[in-house]
């Protein structure tokens, strides 16, 4: 791959941003291979939890701004949906998925971030969304995604200013879950990560989904939404071994069926 290295390590499948030199910015090649590995990992039953994350001093910084002198309207908005589907694909995967901002997550970056369920970033970090500095604003789902996250008056503010925002003032308004120093990143990272593997990966699933599109959703239509998947986790092998282990006083052992 050109921008991007995978592996999977304990139940752990790694996407790792790699273009340090570019401060991991996000260029066309980079959200075709967001999407072609991520798609693997969901795929690969081997695989619990996605993390991402990036080489180098940066998580990204952006957009390769260098590629923009070439765009148009046209093809710019193109560039712009290209990017928002790969986002979109991302939140919509079913296990799990973490960022672990080891630095700047700008723009591109950020909304990267956003599309995950969880952010956690090293104390140094600094976060923000400065398109509007380039008399532009975000165009791969930051303008909605992170009002979801933080509220209209804050995400205005970021996104109307520009402003980075340090990793502690990120967690204040809960736009980050937890900060850490940048040496016991990795570490805290993956202790998270663990604790999620310990669930049933199917409850984990139909969870996921009854928050994330059940939140878009009518208050009447998300409680139906969440009932329907309550039910049906019902009728999973997991709910047995969940329901027997606490009676028995012991560990569940989830299998995934």
């Amino acid at each position: 791959m050109e921008t991007l290295e995978t592996k999977i390590e304990n139940g752990i499948g790694w996407i790792i941003l790699n273009r340090p030199d570019k401060l991991n910015a996000i260029n066309l090649k980079m959200l075709e291979e967001l999407e072609a590995e991520a798609k693997k990992f969901e795929e690969n039953s081997e695989v619990k939890v996605i993390i991402f994350t990036g080489n180098g001093k940066a998580f990204s910084a952006g957009a390769d701004i260098s590629q923009f002198k070439e765009l148009n309207s046209i093809s710019a908005w193109n560039f712009a949906k290209k990017g928002r589907k790969v986002m979109d694909y991302i939140e919509s995967i079913t296990k799990p998925t973490i960022a672990m901002i080891n630095g700047y997550a700008l723009g591109g970056g950020l909304e990267l971030a956003l599309a995950c369920d969880f952010r956690i970033a090293a104390a140094e970090t600094s976060l923000g969304l400065p398109e509007i500095n380039l008399g532009i604003y975000p165009g791969f789902g930051g303008t909605q995604r992170l009002v979801r996250t933080i509220g209209k008056a804050r995400a205005l503010e970021l996104i109307m200013t520009g402003d980075k925002i340090s990793a502690s003032d990120a967690e204040r308004i809960g736009l980050v879950n937890k900060v850490v120093p940048l040496s016991s990143l990795k570490e805290e990272t993956i202790k998270f990560a663990s604790r999620l593997m310990e669930k049933s990966p199917i409850a984990l699933a139909i969870l996921k989904t009854v928050v994330l599109y059940g939140n878009d959703s009518p208050l009447l239509d998300g409680l139906n939404m969440e009932s329907l998947g309550w039910g049906v986790a019902f009728s999973t092998e997991d709910e047995k071994e969940g329901v027997n282990a606490f009676l028995e006083k012991r560990k569940a052992e989830f299998k995934g069926k």
